[in-house]
């Protein structure tokens, strides 16, 4: 099977590869509005047909010669998109991912995990796969294009939007022919968050501050709301943080100053640890005379999130799991 593409629009630039994040885009975000200014989540679901070509949310064309049934994950918002759509990836890097009850569970390890680190994986591991399309991340999987489209196609995903997941999720379902499965899918994700929306306002959910952060003390990342779980939180929630800049490299950094003057009533926090002496984010910042004097710290509103599923989930599986769970801890009124 072959594959052509064409760049309608560019993918935006360099992605924060360790930390498995998309890159932050350049603009910054208006004032958040009061929650009941913010636009209502629409239920409805749009029909949607098999196609052997389709137009991602970026603009990006893809047209496959047949279905593809063996898709090799290089990136977590793949691997919630096949397991919506009934199927099981034929590889994936980020089998911690795939574990999560929202996702496969205990049916996870039969998935063989691809080699070598995220944004340098091991093509041959890929092609003794046989896939017949490997999806990956904009920005950051780019340079193994021309290694990979030599058994395969390969599609790179970049969603800044809880909008543009969805998008994706219907052109996979078009692609593979399971258009039912996608739109069910669909349909769930926008029932769970319509709901939580509707919940957060009644109880007055809607008007906690709200932060999702992640890195080191060193390096305070923070999901703004150009990037797939910031928009997810700004619309429940009120979620200040915004793109500080242009410069992909510093826009979703803030310092712990930074943070105390927005004044977070409740913080998530996802901590990507690397051997057993890692301690979380939350963990190094505990004796910073600032992070204590911010509301959730001061209050015992700050929640350790799995990492996986908050750091590099950004399917609607996901993004519902993430849904509940924050509606569970966020007080109300």
């Amino acid at each position: 099977m072959t594959r052509r593409t064409t760049r309608a629009a560019a993918l935006l630039p360099a992605a924060l590869a360790a930390l498995l994040l998309a890159a932050c885009g350049p603009g910054a975000d208006p004032a958040p509005q009061a929650a009941d200014q913010r636009p209502a989540v629409s239920r409805d679901v749009a029909p949607l047909i098999p196609a052997l070509s389709v137009t991602d949310p970026k603009g990006v064309a893809v047209t496959v010669d047949a279905p593809p049934q063996r898709i090799v994950c290089l990136t977590g918002l793949c691997d919630d998109m096949v397991v919506e759509l009934g199927l099981t990836p034929a590889g994936t890097s980020t089998p911690a991912l795939l574990k999560n009850p929202a996702l496969l569970g205990d049916r996870a390890a039969a998935v063989p995990t691809v080699a070598g680190s995220f944004g340098s994986e091991d093509v041959e591991s890929i092609a003794a796969l046989r896939p017949d399309l490997v999806i990956g991340l904009g920005g950051v999987h780019e340079p193994l294009r021309a290694a990979i489209e030599r058994f395969a196609p390969l599609w790179l995903v970049q969603p800044a939007t809880w909008e543009d997941s969805v998008g994706y999720l219907r052109g996979l379902g078009a692609l593979t022919g399971r258009t039912e499965q996608a739109t069910a899918g669909e349909r769930r994700f926008r029932t769970t968050l319509a709901d939580g929306v509707e919940r957060a306002r009644e109880t007055g959910q809607a008007d906690r501050r709200v932060l999702l952060m992640y890195g080191s003390a060193d390096t305070i990342g923070v999901d703004t709301t150009d990037t797939v779980n910031g928009n997810l939180l700004a619309t429940l929630y009120d979620y200040p943080f915004v793109p500080r800049g242009a410069d992909v490299e510093t826009a979703s950094t803030y310092s712990v100053e930074e943070i105390l003057a927005q004044a977070p009533d409740v913080v998530f926090a996802f901590s990507l640890l690397f051997s057993s002496a890692d301690r979380t984010l939350t963990d190094q910042l505990a004796a910073n005379p600032v992070w204590a004097q911010v509301p959730a710290v001061a209050q015992g509103n700050v929640h350790e999130m799995d990492p996986r599923l908050w750091g590099s989930g950004r399917g609607t599986r996901s993004l519902g799991a993430m849904v509940e769970q924050s509606l569970a801890v966020v007080p109300g009124r």
